[in-house]
């Protein structure tokens, strides 16, 4: 960071010196990593991407050399000739901390994977001692090292085109890193990648590298919005013409797009919706109603843009239906009353099958066969090439959903900092102080109500012709449950937080199949530990995480420049 320039630099004590033998433990460590990762970790070859070749290293390899790599600048910014630039900037300790906890998890990791995997430990080869062994003299070097006072890195600004190229190495790490992990098939070696990741989000995390990126995306709000659109796009082109990883991108798609219209009414106007699925389902039922499916029940087909403004139309009008006599209860109450809702859309779907009631929707048989989407004569079930590389059906729907994604960012954007979206959170921050300030609020809590609905309702047309067929199991309570999971897991209120929540919980289950008898159970545990050491989200918006760390006097302080910012 040669050309980093601070407003005032406020003069810091003189940092401890680092004495003793913890810098060159840690360094030592770093080798022993490397030249670990450069012999054989296991002697069977069959496992884990086969790690038994002496010299040729094989991709969990190259990972934890990636790791000690970043180990070592951290190291040299303790101590060594990155210490006078970076020294003051960054916490390199804590970094080198984080890192060297899910280092030494990610190689205990790699020794079980290998003695489960292949009948022993008598398996692993001596290269996954020795970058054990490093991995453990890393950590133990962090812990010994101390900890220095540091400058704001708020205050810390590269060129212009520097910070862009920044984001754009960190967009192109996505891309790579996205096309990487689900090209994996072992559910091993997904595991350690997510390690992986975390080693490398834990450590920036603790720098104070992301504090930074916040500052930069801020400045560059437009570079970063369009980056990552354009990551998403080229995500296809890395996938070899694989259905199976684009189906996966698909369905996490869908739920994102959910999940967003979701956020609306749980993360800004702070109502608790339990049967939010019934939206998705309301669009999906009327989009295969009005398909050229065999099954279908009306005999009317429009265009396909008719049939998503009908399908979100009616899931907006049972947004009205259920929010009208509803919204004037709250909390608990209003949870068990869209949870009843949800259950009563199901049960519906169940009936109209033309004996219990009109015959719309096959009843439990579902309506299958829907035919795939055409617009022109662009049809969505064909294979198209480009750039001479083949995309599928669900590649072509992929962009469809994207499309539909950058739309609904659109809409939530706007609303958000729009009058309605101040009255929202007014609404969820004190109900009763908002309504003494002339909010109306029940006039945009059904407002919330209908917006969220119709955007599920366009998320639900485009569903049902990527699952081909739509039945009544496919809109339970769980999924509900889950959409809700991914805003609380990923940040309320925030759009990048939810469509990280969503994507981490449509994506561990697809991958981790192994685990679907437990996959209740982890979800429960991992919301548990989110709510216990970071419960305003992953990606949290500041505000509301003040909400919940009332007592920190620089995040306040922050807050508080921020507001006078957008004043002037």
């Amino acid at each position: 960071m040669t050309d980093v320039k601070a407003k005032t630099p406020a003069a810091l004590p003189e940092a401890p010196a680092v004495t003793g033998p913890a810098w060159p433990l840690g360094l030592a460590g770093v080798a022993l990593v490397i030249v670990g990762s450069f012999l054989s970790w296991s002697y069977d070859g069959t496992i884990l991407g086969d790690l038994s070749i002496n010299f040729f290293p094989g991709s969990l390899q190259i990972l934890a050399i990636i790791v000690a790599v970043l180990c070592l600048v951290l190291l040299l910014t303790v101590k060594g000739p990155l210490a006078a630039r970076l020294g003051p900037w960054l916490d390199a300790t804590a970094g080198l901390r984080a890192m060297g906890l899910t280092l030494t998890l990610y190689m205990v990791l790699v020794l079980i994977a290998i003695t489960t995997q292949s009948d022993g430990l008598i398996n692993v080869n001596p290269g996954g001692y020795v970058s054990t062994v490093g991995a453990v003299l890393i950590l133990v070097s962090a812990r010994m090292l101390p900890l220095r006072e540091l400058r704001d890195l708020s205050e810390a600004r590269l060129p212009g085109w520097l910070e862009i190229l920044f984001i754009a190495i960190l967009m192109g790490a996505v891309l790579f890193g996205a096309a990487f992990a689900l090209g994996l098939t072992e559910a091993w070696s997904f595991i350690l990648c997510l390690v992986f990741i975390a080693a490398v989000v834990a450590g920036m995390f603790r720098t104070g590298v992301f504090g930074w990126l916040g500052h930069v995306s801020q400045r560059h709000r437009k570079v970063l919005t369009l980056s990552a659109f354009l990551v998403a796009f080229l995500f296809p082109f890395t996938q070899g013409g694989s259905d199976a990883n684009m189906s996966i991108a698909t369905q996490v798609l869908i739920f994102a797009a959910t999940a967003m219209g979701l956020n609306i009414v749980v993360g800004l106007a702070g109502l608790l919706d339990l049967g939010y699925i019934a939206f998705l389902g309301a669009g999906a039922y009327v989009a295969a109603m009005l398909s050229q499916s065999a099954f279908s029940t009306i005999d009317w087909h429009p265009p396909f843009i008719v049939v998503m403004l009908v399908g979100a139309g009616v899931a907006a009008t049972l947004g009205l239906i259920i929010g009208s006599p509803t919204l004037r209860v709250s909390g608990d109450y209003l949870a068990i009353v869209t949870l009843g809702f949800g259950e009563i859309f199901r049960l519906a779907m169940f009936n109209l099958d033309g004996t219990n009631g009109p015959l719309l929707t096959n009843g439990p048989n579902g309506i299958p066969g829907i035919p795939e989407l055409e617009i022109g004569s662009f049809n969505f079930g064909d294979s198209h090439t480009v750039l001479g590389l083949e995309l599928g059906r669900f590649a072509n729907y992929y962009f469809l959903l994207l499309l539909l994604i950058g739309f609904i960012i659109l809409v939530f954007a706007r609303l958000n900092d729009s009058r309605i979206g101040r009255g929202w959170i007014a609404i969820r921050e004190d109900e009763k102080a908002a309504e003494a300030m002339g909010v109306n609020v029940f006039g945009l809590k059904l407002l919330a109500f209908s917006v969220g609905a119709f955007l599920a309702g366009l998320a639900g047309t485009i569903k049902a012709h990527q699952d081909v067929a739509v039945s009544p199991d496919q809109f339970i309570f769980l999924e509900s449950a889950f959409l809700l999971a991914a805003i609380v897991l990923g940040g309320m209120g925030t759009i990048a937080g939810v469509l990280l929540g969503a994507t981490i919980l449509k994506l561990l289950p697809e991958k981790l199949r192994f685990f679907s008898e437990y996959r209740l159970l982890l979800f429960g545990l991992l919301l548990v530990l989110m709510m216990r050491f970071r419960p305003e989200g992953l990606v949290a918006n500041r505000r509301r995480a003040l909400e919940f760390h009332e007592e920190d006097e620089e995040l306040a302080e922050a807050i508080e420049s921020e507001m006078v910012e957008e004043a002037k």
